[in-house]
């Protein structure tokens, strides 16, 4: 799951080195925290936030394939 965060987020950044994704376990669900260089910070979230809700979309649907719980922080 951790890979398709990865790939996910590196797809649409300009740093894709600069990507750091860390798992952190909350309540039975997984919570996948982005790191990415501050430049890309407005790409990943998008216009009005939109890029951000889709990502969550997709990695808990990932999930859900897996009978788990997941969804994506943007911390930086």
């Amino acid at each position: 799951m951790q890979q398709l965060v990865e790939y996910l987020i590196e797809t649409i950044v300009d740093e894709p080195e600069a990507v750091q994704v860390t798992p952190v376990e909350r309540g039975g669900m997984t919570v996948y925290q982005i790191e990415v260089a501050q430049s890309d910070l407005g790409q990943v979230i998008g216009r009005h936030g939109r890029t951000a809700d889709a990502l969550r979309v997709v990695v808990g649907a990932a999930a859900k394939e897996r009978n788990a719980r997941a969804t994506v922080d943007i911390i930086s």
